[in-house]
């Protein structure tokens, strides 16, 4: 029987092109790459699950692949590509600081800055969760990262760049990485689905990729759980009954029968929610971002912020247009 492998793992890009939402800064790592224009330090910030760390990776091979294809991507094939590949490189040296944050940690990589590379032109250090180190830990870094051989290229990844002294700030090059949008995600869990021969709504998927909050690792994680409890099945019904969230069908009912000012059906569809275990303020939270999305279908500028996607953005564009502004404004001042 063959070894199952989340698809977080599984799908894990292994070059720039297939890193999802971080288009521009992929490009302008790719072209420090061709260039040669590489900084001694570079600091990778964001939420989790963004691609921080897949891309240091990337970046990490990029540089000391022997064959750079003509734009900029590692080729995977070279000795230094497949050393990263198999992990066995000596060149590329990954620590996660969460767990390895004390003042001998640190100078155990100090230690390993100091040994040139046997093969390739650089060594890559690669510390994931930075601003777990402690304040000593930092002190005890500093020096290295300001001075450090011309071999040697550190890149930092942080969910809070917040914690990490400026002083370490001021010495790196500095990459926000975006979440990742809601089409974006949609379209990786689609390509993923169809990879494994499941079956997949849109709806569904566009489900899955909202409830991830901009992070493509929560979102294959989702994904995996609804895929084993469907059997590959992934409807919209069974994604709504997995993750016990409310339908989208209950605001838009309830929405068009303030529209049509009748107050029974409102009632009765807020027993209907009640009657499935739903309680009023997770209720309302929904209903607050049904109008949000009523407000950007309302607006062709605002059409890119719909977190929809398919038939579902297709019935907001629909029900926003029997909508008045003024209606929509109200609803969204009334306070939770």
């Amino acid at each position: 029987m063959e070894k199952y492998i989340v698809s977080a793992r599984k799908y894990r890009p292994s070059t720039f092109k297939t890193i999802v939402g971080q288009h521009a800064l992929s490009e302008t790592l790719k072209n420090a790459v061709k260039t040669g224009r590489l900084a001694h330090s570079y600091l990778f910030c964001g939420q989790r699950g963004v691609g921080k760390t897949t891309t240091a990776r990337i970046f990490a091979k990029a540089i000391n692949c022997e064959h750079l294809t003509p734009d900029g991507e590692p080729c995977n094939e070279c000795e230094s590509c497949r050393a990263f590949n198999e992990q066995r490189s000596l060149n590329i040296i990954e620590m996660d600081a969460a767990s390895n944050n004390s003042v001998d940690d640190i100078r155990e990589i100090t230690n390993q800055v100091l040994v040139p590379p046997i093969t390739g032109k650089y060594r890559v250090f690669i510390i994931d969760e930075v601003h777990m180190l402690s304040p000593a830990a930092f002190n005890a870094f500093l020096k290295t990262l300001e001075e450090p051989p011309e071999y040697v290229i550190f890149i930092l990844a942080t969910t809070e760049k917040n914690k990490i002294l400026p002083t370490i700030l001021s010495r790196c090059q500095k990459y926000d990485f975006q979440s990742i949008t809601v089409a974006d995600i949609a379209e990786q869990l689609q390509y993923v689905a169809d990879c494994e021969g499941y079956s997949a709504e849109p709806a569904g998927l566009n489900i899955i990729a909202q409830k991830s909050d901009g992070a493509m690792r929560d979102a294959l994680s989702i994904f995996d759980q609804v895929a084993a409890s469907s059997n590959g099945n992934i409807t919209y019904q069974a994604v709504i009954d997995n993750l016990n969230i409310l339908d989208y069908d209950y605001y838009f009912r309830l929405v068009d029968a303030f529209l049509d000012a009748n107050v029974e059906d409102a009632l009765l569809v807020y027993r209907d929610v009640r009657n499935h275990g739903f309680e009023g303020k997770t209720f309302i939270n929904g209903l607050a971002n049904h109008f949000r999305e009523l407000l950007m279908a309302h607006s062709d500028r605002l059409a890119s912020l719909l977190d929809a996607t398919g038939d579902i953005a297709d019935r907001f564009r629909a029900q926003s247009s029997r909508c008045a502004l003024r209606f929509i404004y109200l609803a969204l001042d009334l306070p939770l």
